[in-house]
């Protein structure tokens, strides 16, 4: 009989063995962060027992809740059939089911679903086509080799999606192995130190963008967009229009535009995906994170027909788009996906995801004066609450003092976890969390966030 492993020789194992993701390994084996066991709704169970609620929905994913009924069957039920088979030169009954379910629910123009594993290989695929469309276009080939971007945009880790992502961590890290791009300014305006109005640097962003796209439109094999918000680079929110006003320098340069829909799809805007609050069609849209409904890797990059058939002929041809993964159109990913996706209209998820906006707008008001939040930024149930040292003029705090990871810490011992990006304190609620969870969790990150900048400003 084999015998339990102990809360203590877990953490001792994490320690000398696991490698985590975008974590500082010195401090976090210092911290003793919770070792997760179990989920239930929208709650997270460490092995001690202890619960914290869920306050970034698995990094950014967590859709209906944990241990959901409805995807826990599906899931099941493909189990008794098959887990695994491949989509390379075969097909299986989920992947096609879930496909044509992506083309009813997405833009009209995205009519083709080619399946990865994660947001990042999602992107990486689109970069890919979009640079093999331009040389085997009806229209006769170009060679188009650069992308457009936008400043401070995330697309992913892989080589080609940080090439087209800006963010200075990766690009002096990496900035050698890295492509050309062009990027165009954030309209995402935050402070303007130098006393211009909002309206004025906006529309400068929309100039800019009409000029640098121009003027590299003949060379850009595609332009990739988070639509209308830049998650990772500290949920910074576009302007009214500034989406559609990409999508119309695009199609008069004949570039194809790429939305990066990872993050904001599947209800995180108050909408199914970002792109239909300004009625845009892009010409590949990336889908993963909440398509599963938080629980198993499956991404997919959807093409419009133009893009898909600049890759059909004989095989002797070499038109192939070649490029796949072993686990692409995994059935039980499939599986969960569609019953994620039906449990939408069931529940009315992009009801309760509008209601929790407001509740949190609401709740987060107190923070409008505090003299260390320079700003709170939100688009539908993405929050980014940004602390600064000081607010007039603007003064960042200290990079080493971690002040956002410290209000997590705060945060994680009145029972709640949040993950900050840099000073921005990030709240990212399932969508269908609860009202009563999501006003709690609204207080526990304004009590950390209190508790900290009152610290930090006696020391």
């Amino acid at each position: 009989m084999t015998t339990p492993t102990t809360p203590e020789q877990l953490r001792q194992w994490d320690n000398d063995h696991v490698w985590h993701p975008f974590t500082p390994m010195q401090a976090y084996r210092e911290e003793d962060a919770p070792i997760i066991e179990r989920g239930e709704g929208f709650s997270l169970f460490d092995v001690n027992g202890t619960e914290y609620l869920d306050g970034i929905s698995s990094l950014w994913c967590n859709v209906h809740g944990h241990q959901v009924p409805e995807i826990d069957a599906a899931i099941k039920e493909q189990l008794g059939k098959i887990g695994h088979s491949t989509l390379l030169g075969l097909s299986s009954t989920p992947s096609i089911e879930l496909a044509k379910k992506l083309v009813e629910l997405t833009p009209e123009n995205l009519t083709k679903v080619f399946y990865t594993d994660s947001g990042a290989t999602a992107v990486e695929a689109a970069l890919k086509i979009a640079y093999q469309y331009h040389q085997q276009k009806k229209s006769g080939p170009e060679d188009r080799r650069l992308f457009g971007t936008v400043r401070g945009a995330y697309h992913g880790d892989t080589i080609g999606s940080v090439s087209v992502g800006s963010m200075e961590l990766f690009h002096s890290i990496y900035g050698k192995l890295l492509f050309e791009t062009v990027t165009v300014p954030s309209p995402a305006v935050l402070h303007r130190p130098d006393g211009t109005s909002a309206a004025d640097s906006i529309q400068h962003c929309f100039d800019e963008a009409e000029r640098i796209i121009t003027e590299h439109g003949d060379q850009l094999a595609a332009f990739i967009v988070e639509p209308l918000v830049q998650g990772a680079a500290g949920i910074l929110v576009h302007p009214q229009g500034y989406l559609k006003h990409l999508r119309e320098l695009t199609s008069r340069h004949g570039i194809p535009l790429i939305a990066d829909e990872v993050a904001v799809g599947f209800g995180r805007t108050g909408t199914l995906f970002a792109c239909e609050q300004e009625e845009v069609q892009p010409d590949l849209m990336c889908v993963a994170k909440g398509l599963t409904g938080g629980y198993l890797p499956v991404a997919a990059t959807l093409a419009s027909d133009e893009i898909f058939e600049a890759f059909l002929a004989e095989p002797a041809a070499g038109k192939t788009f070649f490029h796949g993964h072993t686990f692409t159109g995994n059935p039980l990913g499939c599986a969960a996906a569609l019953a994620s996706i039906e449990l939408f209209e069931q529940n009315s998820i992009l009801e309760k995801t509008q209601q929790n906006a407001a509740i949190m707008a609401e709740k987060l008001k107190p923070l409008a004066d505090h003299p260390n939040v320079g700003e709170v930024r939100q688009k539908g149930i993405m929050v980014g609450i940004e602390l600064v040292a000081r607010r007039d003029p603007v003064e960042a705090y200290p990079t080493t003092q971690r002040t956002g990871h410290l209000v997590t810490l705060a945060a994680r011992k009145r029972g709640a976890i949040l993950r900050p990006l840099g000073d921005v304190v990030v709240l990212m609620p399932a969508p269908a969390m609860p009202r009563e969870l999501v006003e709690r969790l609204c207080d526990i990150a304004v009590d950390a966030i209190v508790e900290v900048t009152e610290s930090v400003r006696l020391n």
